[in-house]
């Protein structure tokens, strides 16, 4: 492969074959992603990769590889979505890379891998959390906004910084009222709640998980449950509060007691409340934007870090509602 007048070459060398076929996931196929953003063209062999094009795309292709190179050797396994992270990033002349991401840990324990970042936008929501007694978690299923808000609230747990986890979300995606729902108060909640335990056991093993849920280190319930209380020295978490009432949620964050904070998850593209009923979410979105300690991170479709086909969809339901 021999470079024209208007491109450069540049070869990039490592120890071995397996070595550079990690830096694109083991999927030859992922170094098409690169030529489509950057317009450079990879061919590897052995231990090396060679780069042709523009001068300015041989160098942000460049930049991504050496990101992951240094995530590797950190011992991040590099997924097909981290390639693809690496080069977006160097597309967007951006500064927080796949290595950076993998230095962001929360939780760990008993065993389980720490729960790290997955893109740049992530590790802005993880370092919001840090810095802001409230934050809005705002945008599409699957950008991790309440399973990094439950790493985060386990991470503080575990250095003792809080005493307390309270998870909550309104009831009202099936339209239905919970009187009217068989068995007694945690069988009519658990459909709704479920979500909240599945990200909670992800992370803790059953045992603890229960041993919390009995001594009241984690709570779960519905948000009519949170009237009349103060929340102190608790993480706290709203999920799905694009269905709570403006008084609903006005009711959580007036809740926030000493020592706490809370984060409030939601997609304002996914509102189930009935037709003319204002969503608490968005009045929240326009009245709260100047407010200190109070921060919104939103996501989009490049931050999806399920099954890649679930941004593809994100995004052509996007284009077509506009």
């Amino acid at each position: 492969m021999s470079a024209t007048m208007d491109e450069i070459e540049e070869r990039l060398e490592f120890e071995t074959p397996q070595f550079v076929h990690a830096l694109f996931a083991n999927e030859p196929k992922e170094l098409s992603y690169l030529k489509e953003k950057l317009g450079v063209k990879v061919v590897t062999r052995e231990g090396w990769i060679l780069l042709r094009g523009s001068a300015d795309g041989v160098a942000r292709a460049k930049n991504a590889i050496i990101d992951l190179e240094e995530a590797r050797r950190a011992g991040s396994d590099i997924s097909a979505k981290d390639f693809r992270t690496a080069i977006d990033v160097a597309a967007e002349g951006g500064e927080t890379g796949v290595a950076q991401l993998g230095k962001v840990k929360l939780l760990g324990t008993n065993g389980r891998k720490p729960v790290v970042p997955r893109t740049p936008q992530q590790m802005a929501y993880i370092q919001s959390m840090t810095q802001n007694v409230v934050v809005f978690g705002l945008g599409p299923a699957g950008t991790g906004k309440t399973y990094l808000a439950m790493a985060m609230a386990l991470s503080l747990l575990k250095a003792k910084k809080i005493n307390r986890i309270v998870l909550t979300r309104p009831a009202v995606e099936a339209g239905e009222a919970l009187g009217f729902l068989p068995g007694d108060l945690q069988e009519k909640v658990a459909p709704y709640l479920r979500p909240l335990y599945d990200a909670m056991y992800d992370m803790l093993d059953a045992e603890t998980g229960k041993r919390y849920m009995e001594d009241g280190t984690i709570e779960i319930a519905p948000l009519a449950y949170m009237r009349g209380r103060t929340l102190a020295n608790s993480f706290v978490i709203l999920d799905e509060a694009q269905n709570t009432t403006p008084e609903q949620l006005f009711m959580l964050l007036t809740r926030i007691g000493e020592g706490s904070q809370c984060v409030v998850t939601g997609d304002g593209s996914q509102i189930d409340l009935k037709k003319g009923q204002m969503s608490g979410l968005l009045e929240a979105e326009h009245a709260l934007q100047e407010v200190e300690s109070v921060d919104f991170v939103r996501f989009t479709g490049s931050d999806v870090v399920r099954h890649p086909v679930v941004a593809r969809i994100i995004a052509a339901y996007d284009a077509f509602r506009k």
